[in-house]
């Protein structure tokens, strides 16, 4: 048998009566057992369209021998009962159960990701949760749901968008923190993602296509990675850390500059740098919450190709420059791509490891599409929202 939460809400006609009938329905399922019941609270709406009604929102724990795939089909089946309508994208609706954690299964497919993928920062799922089930265990980052929803309840949270050069990080912290009122902190130096044969030129030597086979990318020196390290941590410094409880927003995130610079620097540039770095890291406030714009190849060459063509009079995607300067002649876009795009990766990566491997990495980790910045910029809004 399998522990499992379920969240529950609805903002369409007589809504404590269908919770206490969708709750019925589910509580004489076959292969389920139903648990515990939450309180239930009034919300409001978070993200979709405007003027829709309060939320009344809860959780409940079951246990069931059926496998998740089944599971989901038993609760749209419910939902199916009770009328409720998928046209719009968090639209108002008569009822809605989302499979939050089925054990500490971790999955990914069409049809259904597990845990669920925006839970960790949605106080109206936290709260209803960690009343009847706060032990159970979060397994992206082996913490507790209770834990969840205290990363969320820190006096002064710290929500870094976390994204490649050109992937919008910088435009939609931005966003975020005018929608939000939150304090904002732009990474303070570019990380020195040029070309090795950019360093060539500017020390004079003759680069031609022997040259440039002959330049190990491995060579840089992690003094110059130290000092963008160095940079990026004096905002976040735990000593000087604000106390405003609006919360800031950073379109950074340090252990990015650990990720690059572990892919450009040789093994014993490597160690001398991890040093560094560790002192550097030991001394920042580590996000709550990242937020993680991913890309595709296909749309970081369209957005690199754009820069190349309007920097001269465009902001947008600035931040793509340190990565492609140079005489764009001898350096192809898609080498760019390619470049950046194996950093994504690596990101991701670190992102994703265990608290107790990486002290930077977030409790919470919300992924959003990058290739719309306007979409990416509501869900992301939606996403620090729902942490108030």
């Amino acid at each position: 048998m399998a522990r499992c939460l379920i969240g529950c809400g609805s903002n369409l006609g007589s809504r404590r009566q269908q919770l206490d009938r969708a709750l019925e329905l589910l509580k004489f399922m076959p292969g389920v057992e139903l648990l515990a019941v939450s309180r239930f609270r009034e919300t409001r709406p978070i993200g979709g369209p405007v003027l829709q009604s309060a939320f009344l929102n809860g959780a409940c724990l079951i246990e069931t021998e059926l496998p998740p795939g089944e599971l989901l089909g038993a609760l749209f089946a419910v939902e199916n009962t009770l009328d409720r309508s998928r046209e719009e994208r968090w639209g108002p609706r008569t009822i809605d159960l989302d499979l939050l954690l089925y054990d500490e299964l971790m999955l990914e497919s069409p049809e259904l990701t597990l845990p669920h993928p925006r839970m960790a920062t949605r106080r109206f799922v936290l709260e209803p949760c960690a009343e009847i089930a706060g032990e159970l265990r979060y397994p992206p980052v082996g913490c507790t749901v209770r834990d969840l929803l205290d990363n969320i309840s820190t006096p002064h949270p710290l929500v870094a968008v976390v994204g490649i050069p050109g992937s919008g990080a910088s435009e939609v912290a931005a966003a975020i923190a005018d929608a939000t009122l939150t304090r904002l902190i732009r990474a303070p130096r570019p990380l020195p993602l040029q070309p090795r044969w950019a360093e060539a030129i500017d020390v004079g030597r003759s680069v031609t296509a022997q040259g440039l086979a002959s330049i190990n990318p491995r060579e840089s020196d992690e003094r110059q990675w130290l000092e963008v390290v160095r940079a990026w941590q004096q905002p976040l410094a735990v000593a000087g850390w604000c106390e405003d409880p609006a919360g800031t927003i950073c379109d950074y995130w340090l252990d990015a500059a650990w990720a690059a610079a572990d892919d450009a620097l040789a093994p014993q540039r490597r160690a001398a740098f991890s040093v560094g770095y560790d002192q550097l890291a030991a001394e920042a406030v580590p996000p709550h919450v990242a937020i993680f714009l991913q890309i595709s190849p296909a749309e970081l060459r369209e957005r690199v190709g754009f820069r190349r063509r309007s920097s001269a009079h465009s902001d947008v995607f600035s931040d793509l420059d340190a990565a492609i300067a140079g005489d764009g002649d001898l350096v192809h876009d898609d080498e760019v791509v390619d470049r950046l795009i194996r950093f994504q990766g690596r990101l991701e990566q670190r992102l994703r490891c265990p608290t107790h491997r990486c002290p930077q990495a977030p409790k919470a980790v919300i992924t959003i599409a990058g290739h719309d910045l306007s979409q990416a910029t509501a869900d992301a809004t939606a996403a620090v929202e729902a942490m108030l």
